[in-house]
């Protein structure tokens, strides 16, 4: 198995394969935000999907954006959208993911990334600390986690 990342670009046949991607994927709570984003490109200057690809077959993404589901705005940039395919778990690839989004955002000179999550022990175990806890949009507490990259 090869696993590749790469950065999906607006109108393009990976963005097309991309929305297919998520409008299957088991993550509910976000996916419908997450197929507006895709088929609007809400994604502005540096702000970017990204797919982890087995051969042909997308397996997972991530993004990278300036805002997430936080009225945190002097908080970015935020590695958000982090999802992996079932029977692809457990094989590391959401570390590559971060990884290579990671070298993106270091790329346009940012020198460390945010995670928002309810897991705790997840992102620990791919260089990120806890911050503190965070309230979204919604009006429920999330674990912020930083890394400097």
């Amino acid at each position: 198995m090869e696993i590749q990342i790469r950065k999906v670009e607006k109108d393009s046949e990976l963005m097309q394969r991309l929305l297919n991607f998520v409008e299957n994927f088991s993550w509910h709570e976000v996916r419908e935000h997450t197929l507006r984003q895709i088929r609007n490109w809400e994604y502005e200057d540096w702000e970017s999907p990204f797919i982890a690809m087995d051969g042909e077959k997308i397996i997972g993404m991530a993004t990278l954006m300036k805002t997430d589901y936080y009225p945190l705005p002097e908080i970015y940039p935020w590695v958000s959208t982090i999802f992996v395919a079932e029977e692809y778990r457990g094989q590391r690839i959401s570390g590559k993911l971060i990884d290579f989004v990671n070298a993106y955002a270091k790329e346009l000179g940012f020198n460390r990334t945010y995670i928002p999550t309810e897991h705790i022990g997840l992102y620990e175990k791919f260089g990120y600390s806890y911050l503190k806890d965070i309230v979204n949009y919604g009006g429920d507490t999330d674990r912020l986690y930083k890394k400097e990259i």
